[in-house]
């Protein structure tokens, strides 16, 4: 079977993502610039597929169902906890556009270098990777209009919440590693919490500065 940004987007239509705007910046994105090469045939599989220490490119699924929960829009301003290779950065700078900006960290020193080098092979300029701690957020650009976490985190940490504006969203896999994660959504209405459970999931543990 041949994969193309086509038929991957007709995919995505069918299992149920229905934004648009997600659906196109999906369809924008070389993916084949955010993989090793030995997988350039896989680029639009809808499957993850491995980036090196002990890390993974998301399912194309997975970026498209927890990106659509962010609710982005042109101008905002955005967090993303683990940058991996930096694909799913790469399709969310598409849809905040030239207006909008993306922190993204990543505590892996080599996945962190190799994102950076593939958001600019991509031409992307909206995004900025950091070498970090991501669990604590990154309270050098915040606050956040949205934060989202491509990792599993086994609790709500507080820093994300206080780096999030009084509007915003957050987008998180709870859970412990071995036994999946629901994907949760937090609306943020001044001091008030609005939690939404939205399905199980399975993602690496997020890395901490503990368990680096």
């Amino acid at each position: 079977m041949a994969y193309t940004k086509e038929s991957l987007v007709k995919e995505l239509i069918g299992m149920g993502i229905k934004d648009r705007k997600v659906l196109d910046a999906v369809g924008k994105t070389k993916r084949e610039l955010f993989i090793p090469r030995g997988y350039m045939e896989e680029a639009y599989a809808n499957y993850p597929l491995y980036i090196g220490h002990g890390q993974t490119i998301s399912q194309p699924y997975t970026v498209a169902f927890m990106i659509e929960l962010l609710e982005l829009k042109k101008g905002l301003k955005v967090l993303e906890v683990g940058a991996g290779s930096g694909y799913n950065a790469a399709v969310m700078s598409t849809i905040v556009g030239k207006e909008g900006k993306i922190t993204a960290t990543e505590i892996i020193p080599e996945l962190a270098e190799t994102a950076a080098k593939n958001l600019e092979k991509a031409s992307i300029k909206n995004v900025a990777v950091v070498e970090a701690d991501g669990s604590r957020g990154y309270a050098k650009e915040a606050p956040y209009d949205r934060i989202i976490v491509t990792a599993a985190a086994p609790e709500l940490k507080q820093e994300w919440i206080e780096q999030l504006k009084g509007t915003g969203i957050l987008v998180f896999p709870l859970g412990e590693q071995h036994t999946g994660q629901a994907m949760i959504k937090i609306r943020k209405k001044g001091s008030e919490l609005i939690g939404e459970n939205h399905g199980s999931f399975m993602f690496v543990p997020l890395r901490t500065d503990k368990n680096k």
